[in-house]
């Protein structure tokens, strides 16, 4: 349970939606901004998007990562892309230069991950921080104030070689939803943000 400016917040439950849906990017946006909610006015809204492109299935933090930087949103700060990928080999040097950047950073942590064959396309949000490579047993740091997970392909077997071989159509499509809830969820929340005045904090929603 966490209090920012006396209001009490309380954890949202897991969400789950699949890439399909006709209104996943409805739902998933209006799940967002719910959350975001839980930051408090000073922190900066970090987008850490986990993965490489030298594997299709773990193409889709990266992918979400370039999508997000083609909006040119003043709101999102976005570590991880195409260009610049974060993977194990500089997940830590990332973490360490956003707290260099970014005093009190809300992070939200989004990768690719394995599933049940009944879950394979499904986009979920989970309070916490991500444990990233626990699906083909990394050790890693765990980052995110909450994290954003597709279920890019079936999960317990031959990991490495499952994740080379997944549809990058699949992927992609993951990725579209998740940048554009991304994308709306941060420009209908910060229209909405509440701004200081020397009596306290206004809002401007209607």
């Amino acid at each position: 349970m966490n209090k920012f400016d006396g209001r009490l917040h309380f954890p949202h439950p897991p969400f789950k939606v699949e890439y399909q849906h006709d209104n996943a990017v409805e739902q998933l946006s209006h799940h967002l901004v719910q959350r975001f909610r839980l930051k408090s006015f000073d922190q900066d809204l970090i987008i850490l998007c986990i993965g490489t492109d030298r594997s299709t299935g773990d193409s889709l933090g990266p992918l979400v990562g370039s999508k997000l930087n083609s909006y040119f949103s003043p709101n999102l700060h976005v570590y991880g892309s195409l260009d610049e990928p974060v993977h194990a080999v500089n997940l830590t040097e990332k973490i360490e230069l956003i707290h260099q950047n970014h005093r009190n950073p809300f992070i939200i942590a989004i990768d690719a991950c394995l599933g049940q064959f009944s879950n394979v396309g499904s986009i979920n949000v989970a309070d916490g921080p991500l444990k990233p490579g626990a699906g083909v047993k990394k050790e890693l740091p765990s980052v995110g104030d909450f994290h954003i997970t597709g279920i890019v392909n079936v999960g317990g077997f031959m990991e490495y070689f499952v994740l080379q071989n997944t549809r990058l159509f699949v992927v992609f499509s993951m990725s579209e939803i998740i940048a554009d809830s991304l994308f709306q969820a941060s420009n209908q929340f910060f229209s909405s943000k509440p701004f200081r005045t020397s009596w306290g904090y206004i809002s401007t929603e209607k």
